[in-house]
């Protein structure tokens, strides 16, 4: 949960819920006892109480408008029955029940990755009560076995989380979350409550009807985040590499997520970032998980500042300081980009949301759409495609777009925060040099320039703002190292420890004693008793002279690596393993290798019937498209095949 600042972000569009404040817990006293916060966030407390009173809702609040709390802190105070909650991401909910655990909160979940004793062991526990919150997918809870039993559980009430994907005007449309309307049918008394951070009047309608809610209270918080800067910018092929490098080197402070339209582009977009000494970290759904996870987790402990990730990254994401997002390509529609972009800048604290798109995001869009077999989804797509467009090409405010397309009239002339209404940023004023055209038209990673000079990005009085750094970031990098030894004793990410804005609240307090350490942000009862003492005796050790150990050693540049494995003789797709990524990302950086000089090409790469095939269609219809390549030849020549070899062919050449 983001800092307390973010609070005056977030005002009530539509709701007109008074609640019964007869018989109410101290709710204030729970939030700070598990959570170690002293308030509760526009509508927060309103919805908690609404629940408590068992009133199905449907509620929609932004990225980082604190959605969970406002299911379990109910559940926490219901301690004879428990809160099901229906997750769409195993990740997530392993996130939330250990985070709840920390807290000290009773919390389980139910799905595919827990082997079969482990799952007999949940339902067994939930039978018995003992979870205040128990997580499962959609999958699992629309079996028809996940009912008889869930009808011994002594269930509180429903929770469907991203509640949009049941309704086919979504954004993110799954058919399994439209069998969640039988929850209504087969547990008739019990409240269901629907959370989503993006859903337009009609979704929501949609919504509703279809979970069959009555009398639903409404809580829509304001879509509007003043702390976002919207900026847009066309650029192509040849400027967006440079456009990257600048803006990623204009961010000192904070972390950055850019988000790439394929697998392809995020593995050779990190690798680009790596060579040019910006540590990045991909993320996409083939990764194994173990990967997926391990990344995840040091983007989100600050061991790496940068995550270039598909659409995949990002759900139950709860980082505070993100300082921008940055979009390489046009987004599938408005809601996605919404929700997207709206992972920067949680702490209150100015954020950019950049994005940066190409005419041939256009043509892509377009294809997946003709590809769906469906015409009323097909034509839903389409109705996507122009909003998403329109907000690209449009000369109106992109907030005053955004809420009005979410249905809030903004009351605002000019927001003052988006490129239309005069928001500047210097890395993107500075004139890009066009990089020279390799013959197939394809960007040259390797050209990069230096950063804008300080001097420039000084003149714009909307240049990014970042956090205050603590009064002792010696302090913080000490206590980041606990933090991360703790959690690896303890097989938890980071995060779950400690968040950010409480090792940096810890940083600015320095506590003394335990009494001062529950007056940290953060810290509830729990948490400072699991936690105190060591913290304390960390913070000692820091007075004393104690200092974090040496930063883990410079890592090789992808190209180097790639170098590396090839002199020790190892096969491509070795290198694609070792390395954690596509075959086909392997052999364009090979074939990038050979075209600079420094790799020979290797016979062995590709055999020679289809080396010969490659070169007659090359010669036939030119090297400047490798599609019309790739269509003249055998369906099992792969891209990766033939950029090897017209990389030879150009190296010959040349």
């Amino acid at each position: 949960m983001a800092s307390a600042a973010t609070c005056s972000l977030y005002l009530t569009t539509s709701t007109r819920y008074t609640p019964c404040m007869e018989n109410a817990p101290d709710l204030r006293a729970a939030l700070r006892r598990y959570w170690g916060y002293e308030s509760f966030r526009p509508l927060q407390e309103s919805i908690v109480l609404s629940l408590w009173e068992g009133r199905d809702a449907c509620v929609v609040m932004p990225t980082g408008g604190g959605k969970s709390l406002c299911y379990q802190l109910p559940a926490a105070l219901d301690v004879q029955r428990t809160a099901v909650v229906v997750s769409p991401l195993i990740a997530l909910m392993q996130d939330q029940v250990a985070q709840l655990e920390q807290i000290g909160i009773p919390a389980g979940l139910l799905n595919s990755s827990l082997p079969s004793n482990a799952q007999s062991r949940v339902m067994q526990e939930a039978r018995a009560g003992r979870y205040r919150l128990l997580y499962l997918s959609p999958e699992r809870l629309v079996r028809q076995e996940t009912f008889w039993w869930l009808a011994e559980v002594p269930v509180s009430f429903f929770v469907i989380d991203e509640a949009h994907c049941i309704s086919q005007w979504g954004h993110e449309f799954r058919p399994e979350y439209r069998q969640l309307r039988l929850l209504r049918e087969r547990f008739p008394e019990r409240p269901i409550a629907a959370f989503t951070a993006s859903a337009t009047q009609r979704v929501r309608h949609d919504i509703m009807a279809q979970l069959g809610l009555r009398d639903p209270r409404k809580f829509i918080a304001s879509f509007h985040r003043p702390n976002l800067r919207y900026v847009v910018r066309q650029c192509d092929a040849s400027t967006q590499p440079e456009l990257l490098l600048r803006a990623l080197r204009s961010y000192p402070e904070g972390n950055v997520i850019v988000y790439a339209p394929t697998i392809k582009r995020v593995e050779e977009t990190a690798d680009f970032l790596e060579g040019h000494g910006i540590p990045a970290v991909p993320y996409h759904g083939q990764m194994d998980a173990a990967t997926r996870r391990r990344n995840q987790e040091r983007w989100m402990s600050d061991e790496v500042r940068v995550l270039v990730g598909t659409i995949a990254f990002g759900l139950g994401i709860n980082k505070a300081a993100v300082r921008a997002v940055i979009h390489l390509a046009l987004p599938q529609s408005l809601e996605n980009y919404y929700q997207e972009a709206g992972r920067a800048g949680r702490d209150g604290q100015p954020a950019d949301c950049v994005l940066l798109w190409q005419k041939r995001d256009l043509g892509l869009l377009v294809f997946f759409i003709k590809e769906i077999a469906d015409p009323q989804e097909q034509n839903r797509a389409w109705d996507r495609y122009r909003d998403i467009t329109r907000f690209a090409e449009s000369e109106s405010c992109r907030h005053s777009q955004i809420c009005r397309h979410f249905g809030e009239k903004p009351k605002w002339g000019s927001c003052r925060s988006c490129d239309v209404c005069g928001t500047r940023l210097a890395w993107l004023e500075e004139p890009v040099a066009v990089a020279p055209r390799s013959r197939r038209k394809r960007v040259k990673l390797s050209s990069s320039r230096p950063a804008a000079p300080a001097a420039a990005q000084q003149q714009f009085a909307a240049a990014p703002r970042a956090l205050p750094a603590p009064a002792d970031a010696g302090l913080r990098d000490y206590l980041r190292q606990w933090r991360r030894a703790a959690a690896e004793e303890q097989g938890v990410p980071a995060f779950v420890v400690l968040h950010d804005t409480s090792l940096d609240d810890l940083c600015r307090v320095q506590p003394a004693s335990l009494d001062e350490l529950r007056g940290v942000y953060g810290f509830g009862e729990v948490k400072t008793a699991r936690y105190g003492e060591a913290i304390l005796a960390a913070l000692a050790a820091y007075r004393r002279g104690a200092r974090a150990g040496p930063a883990a050693e410079v890592k090789e540049t992808p190209g180097d690596e790639t170098l590396r494995l090839l002199a020790a003789g190892r096969t491509l797709a070795e290198i694609a393993q070792i390395r954690g990524r596509k075959l086909e990302t392997v052999a364009d950086m090979v074939a990038r290798l050979v075209e600079s000089g420094e790799v020979e090409f290797d016979p062995a790469w590709v055999d020679a019937e289809k080396r010969a095939s490659i070169e007659a269609a090359a010669a036939r219809l030119g090297r400047e498209r490798l599609k019309s390549i790739k269509d003249a030849v055998a369906a099992e020549i792969t891209y990766g095949e033939i950029r090897l070899v017209l990389a030879r062919l150009a190296r010959e050449r040349a």
